[in-house]
């Protein structure tokens, strides 16, 4: 940060302080004031801040108002929250926010980087707006490996993230049930037609079932330390793809409370917003790669309330901005459709699902993870992966060599101790309502009655299903996996030799609740034979 030790000088007392921000903003617009070259400067304003775009940079000034949720008045206040705007963005965008500055001179003459400054600016290097993942996801432009880096990019930062103290309030179930209902409270004063005020009635009094059986789950969540100082705001506006790699940038500054929150409602925003942009696919993947590598499964019976929490956030935002009396009348309509469909989307979400237990059947090389990968995004399912839970039971990484660890991780023993997590996190995530596929061989026939066990225990669908691939494919599969060194699995031929030796033939009566993938040339997701008995098996049971 520049010239920190500079004193900052408050605006005269005949002034108030929004004339004098008023004043500097219009001397702010003649390109000749920046330290820099310019050609134009254009401004976005909002209802909290300007935002000046000037060449290859912007400059955020935050507007002195006092909102109740937030306090920019004084220049030292807005002085802090600039600091914290920096302090808290650079942990995942560096390379966007580079510094305060402190503006000088007069309201009509200012000068960067002079003092005794009369106001503060966050500097940040500009990117195209065209780059957000909003602007992606309504162009049919965010890809598979852009989710996968975004999932890897939160899964890395909430696991950098130190918890919650103690005695703080944050995140306490008093302080998300006041979060929640607050916005209710907000959007029933905007929303007065007949049809709005029962839709919102009858998503409120859903949202306090769900509150109440979660309620346990937050407070426990918080002793275990999963609320943490998170972005706050991690919808798609709020994502640029930079270098082509997506970037979170403008989190939120002015209120603790709003970012100190389980990494569950964190991960619950994104994914409720790839969900708004009908990207369902794209969302599950999120959520999948983002499990897999954080193992937070206990997070995920939270999902169902947060993310209908965070879609009636979004509603609310949208029911004030239709309110705004300088907004065109069609972007006014916009706001008000947008509404209709997050609180559409709050009540889905909150809706009952059958859920259904499926298990893969094959030997390495085979297909049984690409096949999970596929089905999770078709049936908005989570999976839970063999060859990754062995690795994290014993404290390895998904990519880590077994050679690392004291014992043998695939004897007998770790086998059962395997099967066994499995089966726990299947059961807990069944119980959510939750599609589970279960990723790892079952070669064992006692291995899959376990299962089937569970599935009839729980009342839902059991599907097997068996990959069909040819040995010479399975070969050159593996020895080629081996060689790229990418993927959690770490059997090699011998293994795969040893498997074919001790693999369990289906029985009859399993083979009546098995659906049989050809995973050779064509590919699974070309097998329609097989997605078409695989819907039948789970709609049928």
């Amino acid at each position: 940060m520049e010239n920190q030790s500079e004193q900052s000088k408050p605006p005269t007392d005949e002034l108030k302080e929004g004339d004098v921000q008023s004043r500097l903003i219009g001397a702010l617009m003649d390109r000749r004031r920046y330290p820099h070259a310019v050609k134009t400067v254009r401004v976005v304003e909002t209802h909290i801040s300007w935002v000046l775009l000037a060449g290859r940079y912007a400059y955020k000034i935050k507007k002195s108002v006092d909102l109740g949720f937030l306090n920019f008045t004084g220049l030292a206040s807005r002085r802090h929250y600039c600091d914290e705007e920096i302090r808290l963005n650079r942990r995942l965008a560096p390379q966007i926010y580079l510094g305060v500055i402190p503006i000088g001179g007069t309201p009509e003459m200012p000068e960067f980087n002079a003092t005794p400054a009369i106001e503060y600016a966050v500097r940040m290097r500009r990117f195209p707006a065209s780059s957000q993942l909003d602007r992606l996801a309504t162009r049919r432009e965010i890809l598979p490996r852009h989710i996968d880096s975004l999932a890897e990019t939160i899964a890395d930062f909430h696991s950098s993230l130190p918890s919650t103290e103690a005695g703080s309030a944050f995140g306490s179930t008093a302080a998300i049930r006041s979060a929640v209902f607050q916005s209710f409270d907000r959007l029933q004063a905007v929303l007065t037609d007949g049809e709005s005020e029962r839709r919102v009635i009858a998503l409120r009094r859903a949202c306090e079932t769900e509150y109440a059986s979660c309620k346990e789950r937050f407070a426990q969540r918080r002793e275990q330390g999963w609320v943490r100082e998170c972005h706050g705001d991690l919808h798609l506006g709020n994502i640029a793809l930079i270098e082509g790699k997506p970037v979170p940038f403008d989190g939120i500054e002015f209120d603790p409370a709003l970012r100190w929150v389980d990494v569950m409602s964190e991960v619950a925003f994104t994914v409720m917003d790839l969900l708004y942009y009908r990207h369902s696919q794209l969302a599950y993947r999120f959520l999948n790669v983002y499990l897999q590598a954080t193992g937070d499964y206990n997070g995920v019976p939270l999902l169902r309330f947060y993310i209908a929490y965070r879609a009636v956030v979004r509603a609310m935002v949208s029911a004030i901005r239709a309110e705004q009396m300088s907004l065109p009348e069609h972007a006014k309509a916009k706001a008000i459709a947008d509404c209709r469909d997050f609180l559409v989307l709050a009540a889905e979400r909150l809706g009952q699902y059958r859920p259904a237990l499926i298990i893969t059947y094959g030997l390495p090389g085979s297909g049984k993870t690409t096949f999970a990968q596929t089905a999770l995004e078709r049936l908005q399912a989570i999976r839970i992966r063999s060859d990754v839970e062995r690795k994290r039971l014993f404290g390895l990484a998904p990519l880590a060599d077994s050679d690392s660890h004291a014992g043998n991780i695939y004897d007998a023993n770790a086998t059962r101790r395997t099967y066994s997590q499995l089966h726990k996190l299947s059961r807990n995530l069944l119980a959510t309502g939750t599609t589970v596929i279960v990723d790892a061989a079952f070669l064992k026939q006692d291995e899959r009655e376990r299962f089937r066990q569970l599935a009839h225990e729980m009342t839902v669908p059991f599907v097997i299903v068996a990959m069909r691939v040819a040995t010479t494919i399975l070969r050159a599969r593996i020895t080629q996996r081996q060689s790229e060194s990418n993927d959690a699995s770490e059997a090699d031929l011998a293994v795969l030799e040893l498997l074919q030796a001790k693999q369990e033939a289906l029985s009859p009566v399993e083979q009546a609740r098995t659906v049989e993938f050809a995973n050779e040339e064509a590919g699974i997701e070309a097998d329609v034979s097989g997605w078409k008995k695989l819907n039948h098996l789970l709609s049928s049971s």
